[in-house]
């Protein structure tokens, strides 16, 4: 019986004749089905190809009964319900490298646009007048270009500020200063950088800490006339706020092509604003980048589905089935001990040293390393991290990763232990699985714990003193925000000591500052996994 692939989105024609020029792979192309007519169909299926218009909900895997594959072709994945596909087995794949040149393009023209006021003056132009002195721009040489997230898609567009002789910052605090400076990018902290740019491009992904990285108080700090580019995601920049700062003057314009809620709505006040260019999230639409992803899915799924072969999944290593089965709770332990690590730190990592201790050590755990560099990538990157990129990602930005094994049974039968060191901090992690799949951690630098790696959850350091608790369960309960669950561990009575919590709900920043203005409480972080 011939395999099934679905196509519900358009795909480039050089991708979709990868596929059916295979015998063994039946292709049927449906586009623009509903919901209700995937969800009746899809388990006759064992791949599903898709661009970001097909909505891969929770209803529709669960009566994916064949389904082996989900294919995104392109980097987001914000479309496609991952948790569920994991839980159902089914692997999820991407392909993250096909739109990088696009975005960095569209970015660097929209800089360009924004400078010369084009749009203004094509659309003024075409409504037949010849006003010249309305439309008078600024050239970009000379000027500083301020980028915030220096990845793939923001070294690019530094490469383009060089050529056209700009000065480049950029704040990416996990990025080491050689390879900044490889690039004739100046690093910088994020302050400096709003004070000193008269143009700011975002290329970060959307986190806890990067949501409305540009707000009013951001935009304070900024030159007045400065000018911002957003070719990353809605919801890194305030809108409401920067509308504000246009409409008084403060900043000279701003270019959006991503938007907190897209499709952009008809009554948004963006729309109204001569100052603002908007495009409809066109990063990635590039002829060349259609085929670039639509090709690389193809390949992706087709080698998979043919020789078992898994390139670019989002959601599993390649590992044979029958191993993974065993080693899966160690990847998700490892996983999130990265994620951890990674919200727990402060500046550039250096070097991630992890330890494998007991009766784990008789298996390959590259997959184990892989899980736990992902984790750590993932929150503070703006390429989308997998089992295939994670390592190559992590060595392209310098960091120096140590593997070690040791058959020392301590007090746990199994452990993995994660050192991160930055240039700044040393951090160190210990976990454990109870019961063969349960992932606990047992220990965070100097201070045991019994925590549950799950959800929300906030590290508090803490002087050993009576009412620490009573405090952050009461500026908690103010905020209606519900404790889960709670451990505690001390160096000794009366010294520092650690609170960890499980919470049932985001802790918003200003929260963590209520929890943090007590008298004998040292830090606060919070952590989402």
């Amino acid at each position: 019986m011939a395999i099934r692939v679905l196509i519900c989105d358009p795909l480039a024609k050089e991708g979709i004749e990868i596929l059916e020029k295979e015998k063994g792979i039946k292709v049927d192309v449906k586009i623009k089905i509903t919901p209700e007519e995937l969800k009746k169909i899809i388990k006759d299926y064992d791949a599903l190809l898709v661009r970001s218009e097909t909505k891969v909900t929770r209803d529709i895997i669960k009566n994916a009964d064949k389904l082996k594959i989900i294919g995104r072709a392109g980097i987001g994945l914000d479309n496609v319900d991952l948790d569920e596909a994991s839980k159902k087995g089914i692997i999820v794949m991407n392909s993250p490298m096909g739109n990088t040149i696009s975005t960095a393009e569209h970015a660097f023209s929209l800089l360009l646009a924004l400078s010369r006021n084009i749009p203004q003056a094509d659309s003024s132009l075409k409504s037949g007048k010849w006003d010249r002195k309305k439309f008078i721009g600024v050239e970009v040489y000379g000027k500083v270009l301020g980028i915030i997230g220096l990845g793939r898609i923001g070294s690019e567009v530094a490469k383009r500020a060089v050529s056209f002789n700009m000065r480049v910052l950029a704040y990416d605090p996990f990025l080491p200063e050689e390879k900044a400076k490889a690039l004739g990018v100046e690093p910088c902290d994020l302050k400096t950088l709003l004070k000193s740019s008269d143009y700011i491009t975002v290329h970060t992904p959307l986190t806890e800490e990067t949501k409305y990285i540009i707000n009013r108080d951001s935009i304070k700090m900024m030159k007045k006339g400065a000018r911002i580019i957003n070719c990353a995601r809605g919801g890194i920049i305030n809108e409401n706020a920067l509308l504000e700062a246009i409409e008084k003057g403060d900043i000279a314009g701003a270019a959006l092509d991503v938007f907190e809620k897209e499709p952009l709505p008809a009554e948004s006040p963006l729309l109204k604003s001569e100052r603002i260019i908007l495009t409809p999230h066109l990063g990635a639409s590039t002829e060349e980048a259609q085929v670039n992803v639509s090709v690389d899915i193809a390949k992706s799924v087709k080698d998979a589905l043919l020789y078992n072969i898994i390139k670019n999944a989002v959601n599993t290593p390649s590992v044979d089935p029958e191993i993974l089965k065993t080693m899966k709770p160690y990847l998700d332990l490892a996983e999130k001990i990265g994620l951890m690590q990674a919200q727990l730190i402060d500046g550039y990592i250096k070097r991630i040293v992890v330890t494998y201790v007991g009766e784990l050590v008789s298996f390959n755990l590259d997959a184990v390393t892989l899980s736990l560099i992902k984790g750590v990538l993932s929150p503070i990157l703006e390429e989308k991290i997998n089992y295939v990129n994670a390592m190559f990602i992590a060595k392209e930005r310098g960091i120096n990763i140590v593997e070690r094994k040791s058959d020392t049974i301590e007090d746990f039968a199994n452990l993995i232990h994660v050192n991160v060191e930055t240039d700044k901090t040393k951090n160190s992690i210990m976990g454990t699985l109870f019961t063969k799949t349960e992932p606990r951690i047992v220990k965070i630098n100097d201070f045991y714990v019994e925590a549950i790696p799950r959800g929300h959850m906030l590290v508090i350091y803490n002087n050993d003193v009576p009412g620490i608790v009573g405090h952050i369960g009461t500026v908690l309960a103010n905020e209606d925000i519900n404790i889960a669950g709670m451990t505690f561990g001390r160096e000794k009575q009366g010294g520092k000591a650690i609170t960890v919590l499980n919470v049932d709900s985001e802790v918003p920043k200003d929260v963590l500052q209520k929890i943090k203005k007590a008298k004998n409480i040292n830090e606060v972080k919070y952590i989402k996994l």
